[in-house]
């Protein structure tokens, strides 16, 4: 068995970013024959058509996945080694060479744009986050309100249950710790 560690080489993703991959291959010849006359240099044409199918398969996904289901090099990486160890068999068979593994050993976005793609993943992470904690309050105010009506605590009017509903959002929703404001009259004074 040899391995193949692959150089770093600066492809566009499915999406058109820059980034930069880099992939091992384990290998062997299985049939000496083929590996002495079918190509010049076997060890050369493994390294050739590793990059080549490497580059292939990087142009075919997005480093990360923008949509559900949609696979990309970054979290599918054992679909991904699967696919690319398939493709480098495919373009070595014919030099008698059969490939035992294939995965990626380096995935980053080129450096001239990995500031802004990580800004993108932290968007995409707030916004997430954002998400969960207004279905989270969302939950608590209905919650709150049919607690209030089924133990009949107050009965509130449509007006002042949508106070109460905006009030509640504003305390569950916000960032920062809020100031309680004593009310001494009504709704309607």
């Amino acid at each position: 068995m040899r391995n193949f560690d692959g150089a770093k080489l600066k492809v566009n993703d499915h999406a058109g970013n820059p980034i930069e991959i880099a992939a091992i291959v384990v290998w062997c010849v299985v049939d000496t024959a083929e590996a002495l006359f079918q190509v010049d240099n076997f060890e050369n044409f493994v390294k050739v058509q590793s990059e080549s199918a490497l580059r292939n398969l990087a142009a075919q996904y997005p480093y990360d996945a923008h949509e559900d289901g949609q696979t990309s090099l970054r979290v599918h990486g054992t679909v991904i080694s699967e696919l690319l160890k398939v493709e480098i068999q495919e373009r070595l068979a014919k030099a008698g060479v059969e490939v035992l593994e294939a995965r990626i050993s380096h995935l980053a976005y080129a450096p001239e744009i990995a500031s802004v793609m990580l800004q993108r993943q932290q968007a995409s992470a707030i916004i997430a986050a954002r998400s969960k904690i207004v279905e989270g309050a969302v939950g608590m105010v209905e919650m709150a309100l049919a607690r209030l009506s089924e133990k009949q605590v107050v009965h509130l009017d449509e007006e002042r249950k949508a106070a109460m509903v905006s009030n509640l959002l504003v305390v569950l929703c916000g960032e920062r710790g809020t100031q309680p404001v004593v009310n001494t009259g009504t709704l309607y004074t």
